[in-house]
C-alpha cells in the first residue's frame, strides 16, 4: 500500500471530487457531455502516457505540443487528397517518431540536456509550422470526423483506443524487459550501465516512442473536428506533465506508472467542468490546478528526502 500511497491518494481526491459533484451538480453525469469530455481528454491520455514513461527515465520533453500540432497538420494535409484514414494514420505515427528520433539524438546521441533540446526543438517545430500554414487551418474531407461513424460511436472509438494504448503500455511496463530498463535508468543509469544496460539506446527508443504516441493522440484529435487548428497543440505539454506529476510520477525519474498518470490526468480533466457546475468562477481551475501540482511536487521531494535519510 506506500508504494503506491500517491496513486492512490489522487484516486481518493479523485473519488471526493466526484461524490461532491454527484451530491451537489448531477448534471455533470449527463450521458452526452460526459461523452464528449472523456473523448476530448483521449488524446490527452496518450500523450501523458509517453511523458510518462520519458520522466521515469529521468528526462523530459517539453516539445510534445510542437509535435502534436506538427502531427496533426501532416495527416490533415494528406486526408485532404482524399487518402484513406489508415494512409493519414501512418503519415501522422512517422513524422512523430521522425520528431522523436530528433530529439533522442540530441539527448542521448549527444547528451544534451533534454530540456534545453526540447525547449529548442519546441519552438523550431513551432515556429516552422507557423510560416508554413501562417495560422491557415487545414479544413477536412467529409466523412472523415469520428472515422466515418456516428458521432456516439466515433467518441467511444476515441476513447476505446486511449484506454487500449494505456492498458497495452502498462503491462508492457511490468512485464517485458525494456520495461525494467526504463525504471533502471530513471533510478541510476550508471548501474544501469554497469548491468548491461545500454542507457543512451534506452532513452533514444523513449523519445521515439514519445513521438509515436503524441503521432496517435494528433489522430484522435483529428478525427474530432471537421479542421485541424495548427495551434491545437499549444500548452499541451504543462498538462500532461503536471497530470504525471501529479499521478506520482516522480519528477527526478525511477518511479511511478501509468495508471497513476492516468489518475492524476482525470483529477486534472475533471475541475474545470466541476467548478462550471458547481458555480464556481473559472479563474479558480489555474489556481487549483496549480495547487495540486505544488503539493505533489513537495510529496515528492519529502518522499524522495525520507529515501535517502
Amino acid at each position: 500500500m506506500s508504494r503506491y500511497f500517491r496513486e492512490w491518494s489522487v484516486a481518493f481526491v479523485l473519488g471526493a471530487l466526484l461524490l461532491v459533484l454527484a451530491v451537489f451538480a448531477p448534471a455533470f453525469y449527463q450521458g452526452q457531455p460526459l461523452l464528449s469530455l472523456a473523448a476530448s481528454e483521449a488524446p490527452t491520455l496518450v500523450v501523458a502516457c509517453g511523458a510518462a514513461l520519458i520522466i521515469i527515465c529521468r528526462e523530459i520533453d517539453i516539445s510534445v505540443g510542437s509535435m502534436f500540432s506538427v502531427c496533426g497538420v501532416c495527416a490533415g494535409l494528406v486526408a485532404t487528397q482524399h487518402a484513406p484514414i489508415w494512409v493519414a494514420v501512418i503519415v501522422a505515427v512517422l513524422t512523430g517518431a521522425i520528431l522523436g528520433a530528433v530529439n533522442g539524438v540530441l539527448v542521448a546521441g549527444l547528451r544534451l540536456p533534454s530540456i534545453v533540446v526540447t525547449l529548442a526543438t519546441m519552438m523550431t517545430w513551432r515556429e516552422g509550422l507557423n510560416w508554413w500554414r501562417q495560422g491557415q487551418f487545414v479544413y477536412l474531407p467529409d466523412g472523415l470526423q469520428w472515422f466515418g461513424l456516428s458521432q456516439s460511436a466515433g467518441q467511444w472509438t476515441v476513447i476505446a483506443m486511449s484506454l487500449i494504448l494505456l492498458a497495452a503500455l502498462a503491462v508492457a511496463m511490468r512485464r517485458l524487459s525494456a520495461g525494467r530498463f526504463l525504471y533502471a535508468v530513471g533510478t541510476d543509469a550508471e548501474a544501469a550501465r554497469l548491468a548491461g544496460i545500454r542507457p543512451q539506446l534506452v532513452k533514444f527508443v523513449t523519445f521515439v516512442v514519445m513521438g509515436i504516441l503524441t503521432g496517435l493522440a494528433a489522430i484522435m484529435n483529428l478525427v474530432q473536428s471537421p479542421q485541424v487548428d495548427p495551434k491545437s497543440g499549444t500548452g499541451l505539454e504543462l498538462k500532461v506533465i503536471a497530470a504525471v506529476v501529479v499521478g506520482g510520477v516522480a519528477i527526478s525519474g525511477g518511479r511511478g506508472n501509468l495508471w497513476g498518470a492516468f489518475a492524476g490526468m482525470l483529477l486534472l480533466a475533471c475541475i474545470s467542468p466541476a467548478l462550471t457546475h458547481l458555480h464556481i468562477e473559472a479563474f479558480w481551475e489555474k489556481a487549483i490546478q496549480g495547487g495540486i501540482i505544488l503539493l505533489a511536487v513537495v510529496a515528492d521531494g519529502v518522499r524522495t528526502r525520507r529515501g535517502k535519510s
